[in-house]
């Protein structure tokens, strides 16, 4: 799925190094699954939660057999984002991400350009192709916080980052890490990605990307994993 911060494209960088560390018989838990990048590539019992209402409306609508549409209007796209209760919650997520911007929720209409790129074909294509990946796993949404997480799990956390004004931080980033490290107390384990963590969480892999968050073009970041260590 198309999705602002998605890890799709670093998943087979960083993903061999948790699986190493996951045991058979963990539960995967994604408390921030944003557009399930990562979740989709793992297999066994699999919970992914994210605050966003109309993007989990969007994923368990996909894991029902739904199919989003292959032709939204500039019209149609800024109806919908101003008549949300008109329209089912599934199309609501769809067209508010991939059908904006860079992926970026109401970011703007994505306008088919000269070479008649259509971004609501491509996204829904994109998406069904996704959905087979997506049976099983249970999604939630709600507060990280408030999650009930099954015992001895495996956690991912890729979490909104910290003084990156293009995702609109949505959580205290102090009680996220203290949150963290009572998890791995409790017996979980924990891995974040961010670009930065406490000086109580230890890098296990850097990659080096571009990304692109604003129409002034591409950026490199390094984008790094990390694991608390006890």
């Amino acid at each position: 799925m198309r999705y602002m911060g998605s890890k799709n494209r670093l998943a087979k960088y960083i993903l061999p190094v948790m699986l190493m560390e996951r045991k058979s018989n963990q539960c995967w838990v994604e408390p921030f699954v944003g557009g399930a990048n990562m979740i989709d590539k793992v297999s066994g019992k699999r919970i992914g939660n994210d605050s966003h209402y109309y993007l989990i409306a969007l994923l368990v609508a996909l894991q029902d057999g739904w199919v989003p549409p292959t032709d939204v209007s500039k019209k149609m796209y800024y109806d919908i984002k101003g008549n949300k209760e008109n329209y089912p919650d599934a199309v609501v997520g769809f067209v508010g991400f991939l059908c904006s911007f860079g992926a970026k929720w109401w970011g703007g209409y994505a306008k088919n350009n000269k070479t008649g790129y259509n971004y609501a074909e491509s996204g829904s294509r994109m998406l069904v192709k996704q959905a087979k990946n997506l049976k099983g796993i249970e999604f939630i949404c709600g507060d990280y916080l408030n999650m009930i997480i099954p015992p001895n799990s495996f956690i991912y956390c890729d979490p909104p980052y910290k003084n990156m004004t293009a995702y609109k931080d949505t959580i205290d980033h102090d009680v996220f890490w203290q949150w963290c490290r009572d998890r791995a107390k409790e017996g979980h384990t924990v891995f974040v990605s961010e670009y930065v963590a406490p000086a109580d969480f230890e890098c296990v892999k850097t990659v080096e990307h571009k990304t692109s968050l604003s129409i002034s073009g591409q950026h490199k970041r390094v984008e790094k994993l990390f694991i608390y260590k006890l």
